[in-house]
């Protein structure tokens, strides 16, 4: 049994899957969101007058109330960030949503900068004073919080200048950042004409052979990569590489830009590497880090092994970039929306009926935004927005395979978020090295309902096909781009600005050193660095996904291991957010994180995963 639809024909729900954001500002659209800045600074200015060189005397009562205060302004500043990103992530071609944006940035950075004093303040109070106040029972909500904060003491500027980076970042930075959004976003591929109806997946798809090419959302034309046919992989390959050429020198210099500026601001801070800061943020030492970084490199055989198989089961001698996420099978299925649904609620619920109470009210109440626009932000995101509204889903909906546990991956950021809301607004979020914990879980649950539900040999190959890859690019090609990452931020800051061939060469390095002599890297593959996001908003971020998905996998060998004895203690954990450190959370489910051996054991899996697909290779006759 699969539930699988063969049909392309028109997905109605997937079309009416849009969120409302009108919870987020009382239903008072854009004005409601400037309202709820304009009583955020109110309040922040009255804040600063109650609290500005008075910190260091308040007990601990004092300095509840204070927390209290901070948090209920953080609420609405987020509540409106929230709801200007939403809506600027879906048409980032609307001059009015990107204006309120800015606005909104603009704004939140007055406010900011008003409250900048708390944070100087707080980490300059000595240690003794600090601990005694948070020996406090009633600084429970805010304790995990404020002690992570004394942790960037000695890279602290003094107020006047901590509120000049603060003012600056927004015709800076996040300024840069947008721009980006909106170049990706717009970006167009001329697909070439398919053989068949529907062979590009049912979005701008063309008509048969002899069609003219059809311009798809660059999403659209990097989900074509898993077509059976080489010939239209390469020639899609090919049409990404040209869509992708018009702008590269602008994105070459944005990049360019904002590796000078973090680089500007790591020296100020004193930071010793490019990454301190984000492991600083991610609770995480420089030297575990490390650790992880070198134990996936040194299992690079891992993904080799897999793309020699590959080769075998398309009848290659050698794959080449384009043909990485080929279907093995030419048993290629389709999911509407609502069969997805279907499935990823059943598993949730089926797990814990909690957990899928959870999940279920992001399709009930409009917090899910699912079908491809023109103009509207690639890839696939939750965002968490702040504990007194409900976190939204943003995807990408092709009706592929992959989009169903995609599907899954980002309603477990969502439960996760929503089911750690009850933390507050200090900690409901988790470091990002634990923020894969859910997702990959709720995936990997999602991922056993279709094994199990799939008799079909090719189709059942096609599915463990899948997960190693989704396995292999999640903990191998985030850390091949964390080693591009480092390149680049190592290379900028000793030559200079890089130019979009060198961009290129440290590409290519970083991918060579993953694949070996197992993949052929084409010319036309030195430029797709130059469409991810990560590097430009997020510098340093990538790693964390190794990180997750080896800690969720951990976890998911622990529900084998004690079946439903594990499910209370999962939820306990994600209900913690991250009101205490990773490693004591991960206590909850009995991992231990500061265990040596650790990285290696969910590498060890990672093997597992690979062993089960080569089975299947051989079970299925195809090798």
């Amino acid at each position: 049994m699969t539930h699988a639809n063969p049909s392309p024909s028109p997905d109605t729900e997937l079309e009416q899957t849009a969120w409302d954001l009108d919870p987020l500002v009382n239903g008072a659209g854009p004005d409601g969101a400037r309202a709820q800045l304009t009583e955020s600074l109110q309040r922040a200015q009255a804040f600063a007058a109650s609290y500005a060189n008075k910190l260091s005397a308040l007990d601990s009562a004092g300095l509840e109330q204070a927390m209290r205060e901070l948090g209920e302004i953080q609420d609405l500043v987020g509540r409106a960030g929230t709801y200007a990103g939403l809506r600027f992530s879906v048409d980032t071609a609307d001059p009015a949503a990107g204006a309120l944006m800015q606005e909104v940035q603009e704004r939140g950075t007055e406010i900011e900068t008003t409250l900048l004093f708390f944070e100087l303040e707080w980490a300059a109070l000595d240690d003794e004073q600090a601990e005694r106040l948070l020996a406090d029972e009633r600084l429970a909500f805010c304790a995990h919080y404020l002690r992570t904060a004394r942790r960037y003491r000695a890279h602290l500027l003094s107020e006047p200048e901590e509120k000049i980076l603060a003012e600056k970042s927004v015709t800076g930075a996040s300024a840069w950042s947008r721009l980006f959004d909106e170049l990706t976003s717009s970006i167009e591929v001329c697909l070439p004409p398919g053989p068949g109806e529907g062979e590009n997946g049912g979005e701008g798809a063309a008509g048969g052979a002899g069609a003219e090419t059809a311009a798809v959302a660059l999403d659209v034309a990097l989900s074509s990569l898993v077509l059976p046919d080489r010939e239209l992989r390469r020639a899609t390959a090919e049409a990404v590489t040209e869509a992708l050429a018009p702008g590269l020198r602008t994105r070459a210099f944005l990049f360019n830009t904002l590796l000078a500026d973090k680089a500007t601001d790591d020296r100020l801070r004193h930071y010793p590497s490019w990454l301190a800061a984000r492991n600083l943020s991610n609770e995480a030492s420089d030297e575990s880090v490390a650790a992880l970084i070198e134990a996936v490199r040194a299992r690079y055989e891992l993904p080799r092994r897999w793309y020699r198989l590959k080769a075998r089961l398309l009848g290659v001698e050698r794959l080449a970039d384009y043909d990485r996420m080929a279907a093995v099978t030419e048993d290629e299925v389709t999911y509407p929306f609502a069969t997805a649904r279907e499935i990823v609620l059943d598993c949730y619920s089926s797990f814990s009926p909690r957990l899928g109470d959870v999940a279920r009210r992001f399709f009930d109440e409009h917090y899910i935004d699912a079908p491809i626009r023109p103009a509207k932000r690639g890839g696939a995101f939750c965002a968490s927005a702040v504990p007194s509204a409900h976190p939204y889903v943003m995807l990408n909906y092709t009706s592929r395979r992959r989009d169903v546990l995609t599907l899954a991956h980002e309603l477990g950021h969502g439960v996760h978020f929503a089911l750690a809301a009850e933390q507050g607004i200090f900690h409901q979020g988790t470091p990002l090295t634990l923020a894969e914990t859910a997702s990959v879980f709720g995936e990997t649950i999602v991922f056993g309902r279709l094994l199990e539900e799939d008799s079909s040999p090719a189709s059942r190959l096609a599915l463990l096909a899948e997960n190693i890859e989704g396995a292999l690019a999640t903990v191998f090609r985030q850390v091949a781009m964390n080693r591009f990452e480092d390149a680049v931020h190592t290379a900028r800051r000793a030559e200079g600005e890089l130019s979009v061939e060198r961009f290129g060469e440290l590409w290519f390095d970083s991918q060579f050193e993953m694949f070996g002599d197992s993949v052929e890297i084409t010319d036309g593959y030195r430029s797709w660095w130059s469409y991810i996001p990560h590097f430009i908003g997020s510098p340093g971020y990538v790693y964390a996904y190794a990180y997750g998905q080896l800690l969720a996998l951990s976890v998911y060998q622990r529900y084998e291991e004690l079946g439903d004895d594990l499910v209370p203690r999962y939820l306990d954990m994600l209900a913690a957010g991250g009101s205490r450190s990773p490693e004591d959370l991960g206590r909850i489910v009995g991992i231990d994180l500061a265990d040596p051996g650790f990285w290696d054991a969910g590498l060890d899996l990672v093997e597992r995963q690979l062993s089960d697909a080569e089975a299947a290779a051989h079970d299925a006759g195809r090798v």
